[in-house]
Formats: structure tokens, sequence, C-alpha cells
């Protein structure tokens, strides 16, 4: 049997073609539609980060290589790296930028430490676990300036409650706990874990209840102990998330200043000047914008580094135990 010799109009190739062409410019068509509708509805949210974020950020670089003083008419004559140099020498900051690091390790470790605790007690079932709950995150509720009024009560040296109760134990009561050199720092660090630990543990919980019980079931009847399963179970598990709420913990704490300002105000003697009040006492009480500006931007490049050495090491430690 001869088949029919194929005409123009009945080439194979020829209709599936036709089709194929409107088809690809209809999804191409589709998918620009659907990329200026994702753009139309970003910019609303972006335009503000815009102007609140990378705008005063290029202006603070920018001020960096510049005289500017906080006077009537500044003047922003370029000065080139002469903010820097003279930074390099400034003994001052440079002992705020190591009181800075103290409080930033101490009180994000401690954060984490207690928070863990707390959200292993919390998983745990114990009663009155609402009541706890509630009871935990009123420090995250309060102003970090109510904060501050309320911890200088408790730290006063003059019938504050802290020094009544080690008076009625029979120990020294008349102690300057944000007076005394040798006090002020770890007292405001105590402050700075009471206030970021309620975050730090709702994290914790909420990957906690993520974890299977299965798991630390069945590693309970291999006879693994509590803290066995902690190391072998939990903590693989939670790894990611301590990951990121430790990072973010360690920017808000390096950058923080209402809770220091109100506390000490950088005293005894800059026993408490972290980088940040430095950096504003120097804009706001000694007028020089353009030096401050240059200490910030010194600040900048410190947090990314520690933090991008922080992140490395994490992530091979990561890729090392998911290569066994």
């Amino acid at each position: 049997m001869t088949m029919p010799p194929l005409t123009e109009g009945t080439r194979p190739s020829s209709a599936p073609t036709s089709r194929r062409g409107p088809a690809r410019r209809r999804g191409t068509s589709l998918a620009h539609g659907r990329r200026r509708e994702a753009i139309a509805l970003v910019i609303p949210s972006l335009l503000p980060i815009l102007v609140l974020s990378v705008a005063p950020l290029v202006m603070g670089v920018a001020l960096a290589f510049t005289g500017a003083r906080l006077v009537r008419r500044p003047d922003f004559a370029f000065v080139g790296l002469d903010n820097f140099g003279q930074l390099a020498g400034n003994s001052l900051f440079w002992d705020s930028l190591r009181i800075g690091m103290i409080w930033t390790v101490g009180v994000t470790l401690l954060q984490l430490a207690a928070a863990m605790g707390l959200a292993l007690l919390l998983n745990s079932g114990l009663r009155l676990e609402g009541l706890t709950r509630v009871l935990a995150l009123i420090p995250w509720a309060m102003p970090p300036v109510v904060v501050a009024i309320m911890w200088q009560m408790i730290y006063s040296a003059n019938g504050g409650p802290l020094n009544a109760f080690l008076g009625g134990v029979g120990l020294p009561d008349d102690i300057n706990w944000l007076g005394n050199f040798s006090t002020a720092l770890p007292a405001v660090i105590v402050v700075g874990v009471w206030v970021g630990m309620p975050q730090t543990t709702v994290t914790l919980l909420a990957g906690l209840q993520q974890i299977p019980a299965e798991l630390s079931e069945a590693a309970a009847v291999d006879g693994a102990g509590v803290w066995r399963r902690f190391t072998a179970v939990t903590w693989p598990s939670l790894r990611p998330i301590v990951t990121s709420i430790t990072s973010l913990n360690f920017i808000w704490n390096f950058n923080s200043f209402s809770l220091v300002y109100v506390l000490t105000e950088g005293g005894p003697g800059g026993k408490t000047m972290v980088p940040v009040l430095f950096v504003y006492l120097e804009a706001f009480k000694n007028r020089e914008i353009g030096s401050a500006a240059a200490m910030g931007l010194v600040l900048v490049i410190v947090i990314v580094f520690l933090l991008a050495v922080y992140l490395r090491s994490q992530f091979r430690g990561d890729r090392v135990e998911r290569g066994r």
C-alpha cells in the first residue's frame, strides 16, 4: 500500500510549529506580566527601606570623609582620610570597642544559655506552663527606658532591693553596683540578658516543638541519658535556629544604646562606654559629625567581619556533620 504524497499543508512539522509559537509567546507575556505585578507589589515596601535605611547609610559614608560639625552652618568640606587617621590614634574609641565586645559576647552567650534552659523547661510540660510563658515575656514587653529605670532602683546603693536582700543574708549591703569600677559592667550585662532572653526563649521553644517526640523516645529506649539525648537529638535539630538567633542577638546587642545610656551614661570612668554610646556623644556632645560618621563606618565593618567569621564556622560545622 502506497502512502499519498505529503503536500505543503499536510507536513507533520508545520502544524505543531504553528501551535507552539503562540503558546510560547503567551507564556512569555504571562511571565512578564507576573514580573511587573511582583515589582508593583514590592515597590511600596521598598521605597521606605531606600529612604529610611539605604539613604542614611550612603549619607553616613559620605560624611565620614568630611569635617562636618553640628553647628548652625555646617561645613561639609572634604577632608579625605583625616577622620580615620585621627581615629587610629583615639585610644578612647578603641577602648570603647573592647568594652562593647565584652558586653556583646557576654550578653549574647548568657542570653542563649538562659533561654535554652527556660525553653527546655517550658517544653517539658511543667505545671502552670501558660503563666510561666506570660511571666517570661514581661521583659520583652517593657520599653528599654522603663527597664533601665527599674533596674536603677534595684541596684540602688541606698535601700535598693538587691542590697536589702544581701543585708538580710549577712552580706555587705552598701555596694554601689552601677558606680563601682568592678561591678558596673557585669551589672549592666545582667540587665541586657534579662531584657533579651524572652525573644530568644520564644524562638528556641518554637524550634523544640518542631522536633518529633519519637526521636527522643527512641534514644531513651536505646539507653541514652538526658544529656546524650540533648546532644544527639535536640541540639542538631536546633542548630540552624541557634545560628540565626545568635547572629541577630549579636547585632542587636552590639547596637544597644538606650539601656546603657539610661543606666550609666557610659560611667563610671568609661567602664560601660559601649561603641554606639561613644559615637552618640562624639556626634551630639562634641558636635563632630564627620568624626562620628567615620567611627560608625568602622563599627559596621567590624561587626560584618565578625558575623562573617561566625557564620562561616557554623556552616562549615554543618557541612562536616552532614558529611559523616
